[in-house]
């Protein structure tokens, strides 16, 4: 089979692998849409050498292709959305449903050993199927409609843990996916947002998403732009949707009192430290938290927001890629040419819903 591999920093080439074989307690997927989010980017700069074979993709869909004989709960023709999440089920993060903590948690497509799904072919194995974050597509998603599943789950969990609500003010701080998909989910709750973003061409591509203001952190002081926007107050909240350290303390001094901070994009390894005023946290009751990850309902609920149309993909996915194109796909990403690049694997063959 085909299979994308980060085989060095900036290096990942397509290569010839054996298809694997379907477990006697898993299933094998045929995969037919891979997405490529900054996660995927930052471990394309960082792969070092001679860490083994390591296949990316933790956002995909595809069809199982083949059951094996203990599992009862699949069959051949279903069509998954698979993100990445694969919990333990026995730690105590688990037992309370903070999945997404999990101490043992696995990932697909991360976790080294565990092929991702920017190949032909994807073994779901049994834990995966009892502690993963598998679910049935909705009928009338495409494949690149349902491994967008993903990305949003996240994002949802991220509103749902800070309350947005009706008549607040999201700071969105980055207008790559994940911040343009915080764009989306705050309107569908009912926020104003302003959307802080130094790429030009980035700030065109979210044009559509209708922030009540786009702002130029490079030609702009966002503090005071939000401080006007909102009659002095202040945000009730901000999202750093970014992996840029600078725009922590930005974020603090945008909030109102009692707002909250929410650090939701990653820093690289080598530099994940950050700095923020503790006096402001402390004497206006900043709330300065993380966001990673989510509940696995919060996949299916993603699932429904793109079947109903509440969330329109076509307005994330810019760009696709056969799996042919896979040096071009991390080139079209690392440039920030596009908001969600989907490859497309198989996508001549039958079976598209």
């Amino acid at each position: 089979m085909k299979a994308a591999q980060l085989s060095g920093p900036e290096t990942i080439e397509l290569v010839e692998l054996p298809r694997p074989a379907g477990p006697e307690d898993g299933v094998l997927l045929k995969v037919r849409a891979c997405g490529v989010c900054g996660s995927d980017l930052r471990r394309y700069k960082e792969r070092p050498v001679g860490g083994g074979i390591a296949v990316p993709g933790h956002e995909f869909a595809g069809e199982v292709v083949e059951v094996g004989a203990r599992v009862a709960d699949y069959a051949v023709g279903d069509h998954l959305a698979v993100a990445p999440d694969v919990h333990c089920l026995r730690c105590w993060y688990c037992s309370v449903g903070l999945y997404n903590l999990c101490d043992h948690m696995t990932m697909i497509g991360i976790t080294p050993g565990f092929m991702g799904g920017l190949a032909e072919y994807c073994v779901l194995p049994a834990h995966a199927l009892a502690g993963g974050t598998i679910h049935q597509m909705p009928a009338s998603l495409s494949w690149a409609q349902g491994a967008l599943g993903e990305p949003l789950s996240s994002v949802q969990a991220c509103h749902q843990d800070i309350g947005t609500k009706l008549g607040d003010t999201v700071l969105v701080m980055g207008a790559g996916p994940i911040g343009c998909l915080h764009t989306a989910i705050a309107h569908l709750r009912g926020a104003r947002v302003i959307l802080s973003e130094p790429n030009e061409l980035r700030r065109q591509m979210a044009e559509p998403f209708a922030p009540e203001l786009m702002l130029d952190p490079f030609a702009q002081d966002v503090v005071a732009e939000v401080k006007a926007f909102t009659d002095g107050l202040g945000a009730d909240s901000a999202i750093c949707a970014n992996p840029v350290a600078a725009t922590h303390q930005q974020a603090v001094e945008a909030v109102r009192k009692k707002g909250a901070v929410v650090l939701f994009g990653g820093l690289p390894k080598a530099a994940p430290m950050t700095e923020l005023d503790a006096n402001r946290i402390h004497y206006d009751e900043i709330r300065v938290i993380g966001s990673f990850s989510y509940h696995p309902d919060y996949h299916l609920r993603a699932l429904r927001l793109l079947e109903r149309g509440q969330i329109d993909p076509d307005m994330i996915i810019t760009h696709t890629f056969p799996l042919d194109e896979i040096e071009r796909v991390f080139r079209t990403v690392a440039a920030g040419e596009a908001l969600k690049v989907m490859v497309e694997i198989g996508a001549d063959e039958e079976s598209q819903p």
